[in-house]
């Protein structure tokens, strides 16, 4: 039987049946080449920007092809010049629009060359090529124009607080406040599009090649222990409280007690952290969990989902990924999310001066966990100043309170440091060797505890890269995307406040490493648990583990490891008691990805609505008082300082 059937009906017939068959091959050899040939297909279709409005065209479409058509454009004014012309923007681009100069189109006239900037505005007109040498190849519609015919001014703009120019500098407080507008913004308009696109992309490879369910779960619930501090919602029962959830977990694992398999979902969350720089609120994670998985096959999904919906724009990128320990990144680079984009690693010189007469090297190698340790700078005489130098150490002083002694590599290859004649030639040429030191380098060492001396030099490789890029010198590739998995973390760290009380370094839903499960009864300091961070060019973008699916288990770690009252989570230990699957997730940090992809600065410029810093909305003057009416019903009354009390008053 033949049949015809429109294209999108096409579409909807035929991807049910195909997409399965794609999901199959991913597991064949050869599945990234299938993983491509899914995507361009899904991105064979071009979408109608047109369908369903009154215009013809965007202004950004708009090309040689359309020349002698009749279209009609909607869009902002984005500049008039000498009552000539004027460039008409929309959220595609920029078109050209020549202001009618005969008499007979003289309203068009009047009314386009005194429309301000910025007013929304109707434009039907002819499209034409514009005249030799008049072409503009910076524009993708710089070979035409449009000849106005008729016009409409729809909404006429006031003064506005500062241009919609992406080169024009406005404070970030400013931009907040007047939101609507920065979005005009071609740059914000790419970034919120893109994201659009990638999050689609991610949907479609989760749901249609993948079966998992998007499932949405509640945001009012209660307290989880541990973790991030929640955001509290009054109820109108006396004292009782609702909690905006800092993620999905427990949701996700009880539906993997309910049989469902493998979750997904784009998924709002809250943590109340206060002022800290470059952090949100409520922000978005992609949340993931799938029974009867292990990390691999986390690791492995997780590598295709970014493969998959990765724009085509930022290049390719190659999986797997590499993979390297908590203790091997803490070793190497001094923090749990290490930048590999460059050089510039922690090596172990203790071996070398272990024989020095130098008293604090000493001093520091006598303790249990003692150390010395160094990072090399490249070009460091050339592309840093002494200021530079004293800067770095005074911020190993303040921060982690370590002393950091400077080497110099002169041109000839000889060492100038305060350490020098303490060292012979062949302990000289040794540390050489092992920091592959060239000539105007600078070393930076440190002695001390390991964790310590690790952390201060981590972050004094973080702040030498800054400074020699600021002084010419490329290290990181804007353009490169450097993803790295890290493994083996320790399932509880000492409390800061307590050190002799514990915490989940994950949550406490993480399950043991296999290979540690006995320890957790005996030495649980010393357990790895099955936690896996996922990091992009130095940030953490999504962490997971696999958890506790043991009712026993899980009630041990609350009770006698954390401490903590287990009631206030009885309904997950009764579920994992009634046929708890093994189960493992992952949470995607949706903002800080795509920030990253885009090379924006802030996590802010890739979000519609953000907070600022302080966790205020600057446009909409949130959070705001209520009267004591409104907080009657939920048992609350508001005790002001004195100060405030005053300020009210006047």
């Amino acid at each position: 039987m033949r049949f015809r059937c429109s294209g999108r009906m096409a579409l909807s017939w035929v991807l049910p049946r195909v997409l399965p068959e794609l999901a199959r091959g991913l597991t064949r050899p050869g599945c990234g080449r299938a993983l491509r040939r899914a995507a361009s297909a899904s991105a064979s279709v071009a979408p109608d920007f047109n369908s369903f409005v009154t215009r013809t065209n965007t202004c950004g479409e708009l090309r040689s092809a359309h020349v002698g058509q009749e279209v009609t454009l909607y869009g902002w004014i984005q500049y008039q010049r000498q009552g000539l012309f004027l460039v008409l923007r929309d959220f595609q681009g920029l078109i050209q629009v020549i202001i009618p100069q005969d008499e007979a189109h003289s309203h068009v006239k009047n009314l386009l060359c005194n429309a301000p900037v910025e007013s929304v505005v109707r434009v039907t007109g002819i499209v034409s090529p514009r005249p030799p040498g008049q072409e503009n190849p910076k524009m993708p519609t710089g070979d035409i124009e449009v000849k106005a015919e008729t016009a409409e001014i729809l909404n006429s703009c006031k003064k506005l607080p500062f241009e919609i120019k992406d080169f024009i500098k406005k404070s970030e407080a400013l931009r907040m406040q007047y939101r609507y507008l920065d979005l005009r913004s071609f740059q914000l308009q790419y970034n919120l599009r893109l994201r659009s696109r990638i999050v689609m992309k991610m949907r479609e490879y989760l749901c249609n090649l993948h079966g998992f369910v998007d499932v949405e779960t509640p945001t009012l619930f209660k307290r989880t222990p541990g973790g991030a501090k929640e955001f509290l919602v009054p109820s109108r029962e006396a004292g009782k409280f609702y909690s905006l959830p800092q993620s999905p977990q427990q949701f996700k694992q009880l539906l993997m007690v309910g049989g469902l398999d493998r979750y997904f979902q784009v998924a709002r969350c809250y943590r109340d952290e206060g002022s800290r720089p470059d952090r949100q609120p409520e922000f978005t994670q992609i949340d993931i969990e799938m029974s009867f998985v292990d990390k691999a096959g986390i690791q492995k999904l997780v590598e295709g989902l970014l493969q998959y919906s990765w724009p085509e724009e930022r290049g390719s990128i190659s999986t797997p990924f590499p993979s390297m320990t908590y203790e091997e990144a803490l070793a190497g680079y001094g923090t749990d999310k290490p930048d590999t984009r460059f050089g510039m690693k922690i090596v172990d010189i203790g071996d070398f001066v272990r024989r020095s007469d130098i008293r604090f090297v000493q001093h520091a190698l006598s303790y249990p966990h003692g150390t010395v340790k160094a990072i090399c700078i490249p070009q460091g005489v050339r592309y840093l100043k002494n200021k530079n130098l004293e800067s770095l150490k005074e911020s190993a002083k303040s921060q982690f309170n370590q002393e950091i002694v400077e080497i110099i590599c002169r041109p000839d290859g000889s060492l100038k440091s305060l350490l020098t004649r303490f060292l012979g030639e062949k302990q000289q040429s040794q540390l050489v060797q092992a920091l592959n030191m060239q000539a105007d380098d600078v070393v930076l060492l440190a002695a001390g505890e390991e964790k310590q001396v690790c952390s201060a030099l981590g972050s004094l490789r973080l702040e030498s890269a800054d400074l020699l890029e600021a002084a010419g010198l490329v290290l990181r590739d804007p353009a490169a995307f450097h993803f790295l998995w890290v493994v083996d973390f320790p399932l509880f760290l000492s409390k800061e406040e307590n050190p002799t009380e514990l915490e989940s370094a994950h949550h406490p839903f993480t399950a043991p490493h296999p290979s540690d499960t006995s320890l957790l009864y005996s030495d649980p300091t010393k357990v790895r648990s099955q936690h896996y961070d996922l990091v992009l060019n130095g940030n953490e973008i999504g962490g997971g583990s696999i958890r506790i699916h043991s009712a026993e288990q899980q009630r041990f770690v609350l009770e006698k490891v954390l401490k903590e009252d287990s009631e206030v989570l009885s309904h997950l230990l009764e579920a994992l008691e009634l046929g708890a699957p093994p189960h493992g997730g992952i949470a995607l940090g949706l903002d800080r990805l795509i920030s990253l992809i885009v090379g924006a600065p802030s996590i802010r410029d890739v979000i519609a609505f953000p907070k600022s810093f302080r966790g205020r909305d600057l446009m909409g003057n949130a959070p705001d008082y209520v009267t004591p009416e409104e907080l009657k019903p939920y048992h609350i009354q508001v005790s002001w300082p004195l100060e405030e009390k005053e300020a009210k008053k006047n």
